[in-house]
C-alpha cells in the first residue's frame, strides 16, 4: 500500500501575520472578512490575534497597504448597503403578501351563496 500524504502545511511569514492582524483590528472589520480576503481560516487569524496580544507577533510599525485598506472600507460599505437591501426586500415581500391576502378576503366576501337581498 502507498503512504498516505500528510496535509500540506503552509507557513506564513511574520510580516503576513502582522499585516493580517492589523487589518482585522481596523474599526468595523470582521475577522471573517479579513480571513476571506486573505484566503485563510478565521480560526488561524484569531490565533494570530491572540499571539499578537501576547507579544509573539509584533504589529506595531506595520504599514497597511492603502489599496487593501480602501478595499476593506468599500467592503464594509457594501455590506451595510446589502443589509439595508435585504431588509427592504423582506418588507416588500410582507407588503405583497398582505395586499394579496386583502384581495383574497375582499373577493371571497363579495361572493355570496347566490342569494340576493331585496332592495327597498
Amino acid at each position: 500500500m502507498g503512504k498516505s500524504k500528510s496535509p500540506k502545511v503552509h507557513r506564513y511569514s511574520m510580516q503576513f501575520k502582522a499585516t493580517a492582524v492589523r487589518l482585522s483590528e481596523l474599526p468595523d472589520v470582521l475577522i471573517q472578512d479579513v480571513a476571506g480576503a486573505l484566503d485563510i481560516h478565521p480560526f488561524m487569524l484569531s490565533r494570530w490575534r491572540k499571539q499578537a496580544r501576547e507579544g509573539l507577533i509584533v504589529t506595531k510599525g506595520i504599514k497597511l497597504d492603502d489599496e487593501t485598506t480602501a478595499e476593506l472600507k468599500r467592503l464594509r460599505e457594501l455590506e451595510k448597503k446589502y443589509k439595508v437591501l435585504q431588509q427592504e426586500h423582506e418588507l416588500l415581500k410582507k407588503a405583497i403578501r398582505f395586499a394579496s391576502d386583502q384581495k383574497r378576503k375582499s373577493s371571497s366576501s363579495s361572493k355570496q351563496t347566490g342569494k340576493t337581498t331585496p332592495s327597498r
